[in-house]
């Protein structure tokens, strides 16, 4: 039994957002609190352990964008080859709305591994300091667990975005997915059994 192109996407969708969530908390269980002060001539330079905190957290942005991006896709797919204006679409209250809050979540989870990849990329890079009191900073701790968190959430709202979208399409094609037949007209029984 093989997957329809809906179950597809969404798979790929839960894919991505999963694997964001999951490098997110790696690069903030990996990150060290701080470096180690090395102290010279009118400068301190610090020295941090080798860990691959910015690499996961740079997959793990790159992993968001993917989620999104294929969040999108599966609103405005055109499944069974039919495709469905964005207006009709978006005439579903619901959509709407899950849609803004799905593109808010990202934006917001993609802002914060953008910024703790960042910070903590600067802070190994730039490890001199004339500052003698540095305590070899890193990037603020829960940024990447937080932004992790937002991730998977972000995920989650593509999917409930996916699920309202085919529910608009098929509401927009009139299709009715149950094979149950016609509905008729029904009757009521009375107690001797004979049609009212």
């Amino acid at each position: 039994m093989g997957l329809t192109s809906a179950q597809r996407i969404a798979l790929t969708v839960s894919l991505f957002g999963l694997l964001a969530f999951l490098l997110g908390v790696v690069a903030e269980n990996k990150k060290p609190p701080y470096g180690t002060p090395i102290k010279g001539k009118d400068v301190v330079i610090c020295k941090f352990p080798s860990d691959p905190t910015v690499a996961m957290g740079s997959l793990s942005i790159v992993a968001l964008v993917l989620a999104a991006i294929i969040g999108h896709v599966a609103i405005f797919y055109p499944y069974k080859g039919k495709s469905v204006p964005r207006g009709a679409l978006f005439q579903s209250t619901s959509l709407s709305v899950f849609f803004v809050i799905a593109e808010l979540v990202s934006a917001l989870a993609f802002a914060m591994l953008l910024w703790a990849t960042i910070t903590e990329g600067h802070h190994r890079t730039s490890n001199v300091h004339h500052d003698m009191d540095t305590l070899c900073p890193t990037a603020k701790t829960g940024l990447f667990g937080g932004a992790a968190f937002l991730a998977l959430d972000a995920a989650l709202f593509w999917l409930v975005c996916q699920m309202l979208a085919l529910n608009a399409r098929a509401d927009y094609l009139d299709e009715d997915e149950d094979d149950k037949g016609e509905y008729g007209q029904v009757y009521a029984a009375d107690a001797d059994g004979t049609k009212v």
